[in-house]
Parts: structure tokens; sequence; C-alpha cells
């Protein structure tokens, strides 16, 4: 612990899931973390409680995002909570949402939406959020896997791969604040969303195959990925995708 001590990161989408992981483990290395929530107070609350009793510190904040002025709301009710600190030193855009939809059932409206929330906030996020970022500070956006095909949620990935391009060309427009910008691409990782899937054995001995350790994820260690990314240590790194997938595919090589 301490690796993060005197900084402050905001994780959106960080009441829940690979949010709530990673939103402990920069609390455990030392962080201010403030946790956006866009709907569900009680488990930002939760979140939050975890981590004071834990020793780390935390607030929540909320905002929707994937509507007009979700951005510029999200830093309005961060800078408006009396625990904030004026400058952060991590952003960790995690809020997004899987549509399983393909593309004969999705419409402009389900097309949009989709892009809103898990690309178009990303973008506002950062762009609102600069003047608040320290130089040499962290941007880790939560992605996906960008090299499989995955036809059942196509608009999500379409959203997840901008996400991934976005991440390329903003670290080189910050390099000269030498601040780095990395995405993590999650693979199927057991969490709350999917838990009535995981819960049918032939469903889990499926997703568990496809990868090399033949097991499902844990949201621990997606967020210890990003907390390499986060840390002093990954400062010679940017403009990187990591798959934190456990193998995801190469078992089918």
């Amino acid at each position: 612990m301490g690796v993060l001590k005197g900084k402050t990161a905001l994780v959106t989408g960080g009441s829940r899931g690979i949010g709530r992981a990673v939103a402990r483990r920069l609390a455990r290395d030392g962080a201010l973390v403030a946790v956006h929530y866009g709907h569900d107070a009680a488990a930002a609350r939760e979140t939050v409680e975890l981590i004071e009793a834990a020793g780390g510190r935390a607030f929540a904040v909320r905002a929707v995002l994937g509507v007009p002025g979700d951005a510029r709301a999200l830093w309005a009710a961060y800078e408006a909570h009396p625990a904030h600190t004026d400058g952060v030193d991590i952003l960790v855009n995690n809020a997004g949402a899987a549509t399983f939809a393909g593309i004969e059932e999705t419409d402009e409206e389900a097309y949009d939406q989709i892009h809103a929330l898990n690309a178009k906030a990303s973008f506002f996020v950062i762009k609102h959020g600069l003047d608040r970022l320290r130089d040499g500070g962290r941007i880790v956006n939560v992605t996906g896997t960008p090299d499989i095909a995955l036809p059942a949620i196509l608009a999500t990935v379409m959203a997840k791969g901008a996400v991934n391009a976005l991440t390329r060309s903003l670290s080189a427009a910050l390099a000269p604040r030498a601040i780095t910008v990395n995405s993590v691409g999650p693979g199927i990782t057991e969490t709350d969303l999917n838990a009535a899937w995981l819960a049918d054995p032939a469903a889990r001995a499926h997703a568990a195959s496809r990868s090399v350790f033949d097991r499902v994820g844990t949201v621990e260690e997606v967020a210890d990925v990003v907390a390499f990314l986060a840390s002093p240590d990954s400062r010679w790194m940017t403009g990187q995708h990591l798959n934190a997938t456990g193998g995801l595919q190469l078992a089918l090589l």
C-alpha cells in the first residue's frame, strides 16, 4: 500500500463489478477515490463503506452518463462534493453496458444509446476533465477485446473499439503533459451483471473453456491490471491496449 498516496482518482461506473474492484484497489494503493454512479446510490455507498472499512478514503458522485450534458454534470458533481480535491491524477473510464443485439435487431435509437454511454461519454468526460487532470497523470479506459468477433453485441463492440482508437490518438496528444493513456479489455469476467448466465453450469463451462486457464476471470484480476496502468510503474507505457482476458481464444488455437 502507498504507491498512490497523495493521488486522487475518479472511477466512472465505480459502484459495482469491475468498477468497484478498481475503486477498492486504487484506494488500497493509497488514492482518494471518487466513486461515480448513475442510478444505484446504495451500491455506491456500499463501495465507499468497503473502502473506508479497509482504511481507505472515498466518496460517491452521481451523474447519469449517456445523456446530453453528462460529462459536465459529472465534473460538477465531483467539484460540489466537499471531499474533492482541486485536481485529479487518475481517471478511469469504466462506465458502460453491453446490449445483446445483432445488426438485424439494432435500430438507430438503440445504436445511439449504446454509443452515447460506451463511447461518447468517455470522450467528453476526458475533454471536460483535461483542465482538472494533473500533469503526469493517468487515463485508463476499460473497453473490450478488439480482435474477437462478437456479432451478438455488435454495436457495443463498435463503441468499445472507438474508445480503443481514442486511447491511441489521445496518448500522443497528451504526451507533452506526461499524461499516459491506455486501455484494458476484460474477457469473460464474473460480475453481478452476468451472474444469471454463469449460474447455468453449461454456460459456465463454455465460458471457462474460452480461456487457457479454463475458468472465468474475476473483477479483482482486471482491477490489478488497471492499477498497474494507474501506478508510477507504467510511466513508460502509453497508447497501449492490454487484454485482461486470461488468454481468451488462445485455447481454441
